[in-house]
């Protein structure tokens, strides 16, 4: 009996002490996961902490180590909740892209932490590298503003060009154009498509739970807008 109480207290603290990391891998790319399991050669890496969280199966052999992923903001601040907000807003209304879609890409790329600076050096928001910020005149990487009107006018331009296809556009974001060109797609990378996967999912996730307020909260507005629809996580493939 004692033994099995020791057993279940073990479980309990590895469940509660739980945290991010970032899986690195031999090629260079980064895996950002909430908790992993290694079955024989094979390594999964869970995307969300809840039961229908998404996940990628990696090559044991091919992560290099792991580490513990930038910590998100603290989100209970309803000051910095509410400029988050009020700065996607802004750049949705100039860009036509759905405010929930930018909002997805930075909670992939950086967790809200306007901080955050990765191994390769990309930087804030929406992770910009400095060549290019560069190119699109961002002058500083690390202002929140100044980091989302260059991050979300760089996903248009990307959109645009692969006609509204988000997973292409998403992988080009994350590996570069050139590498959705040469494969035809997104790109047999697992970090890329890791992260086309996470930015779908918590989009369509946000546009399943909008749609299902009650009607009658719907209803209320003379001019009810429209639901978008999901993206289709399996574009560009």
């Amino acid at each position: 009996m004692r033994k099995a109480i020791q057993v279940g207290l073990i479980a309990l603290l590895t469940t509660q002490l739980r945290a991010a990391e970032m899986a690195n891998l031999r090629n260079g790319f980064s895996i950002r996961h909430e908790w992993r399991e290694t079955q024989g050669e094979t390594t999964r890496l869970y995307l969300g902490s809840g039961s229908d969280a998404g996940y990628v199966d990696i090559a044991t052999a091919e992560i290099d180590g792991y580490e513990a992923a930038p910590p998100e903001p603290d989100v209970a601040k309803p000051a910095k909740a509410a400029d988050l907000t009020s700065i996607i807003g802004d750049a949705s209304e100039r860009s036509q892209i759905d405010a929930d879609f930018i909002a997805s890409v930075i909670r992939a790329e950086s967790g809200n932490n306007p901080r955050a600076v990765s191994r390769k050096g990309a930087q804030g928001l929406m992770q910009l590298m400095p060549e290019t910020a560069n190119t699109l005149g961002v002058k500083d990487s690390l202002d929140p503003v100044d980091n989302v009107d260059g991050g979300v006018r760089y996903l248009r331009e990307l959109l645009l060009r692969y006609n509204g296809d988000a997973a292409k556009a998403l992988a080009a974001y994350n590996a570069g154009p050139q590498r959705v060109q040469q494969y035809g797609g997104v790109p047999p990378y697992n970090e890329t498509r890791a992260y086309v996967r996470r930015v779908i999912l918590d989009y369509n996730r946000k546009k399943t739970a909008a749609s299902r307020q009650p009607r009658a909260r719907r209803v209320a507005s003379d001019n009810p807008a429209s639901q978008p629809d999901t993206v289709n996580r399996g574009g560009g493939r």
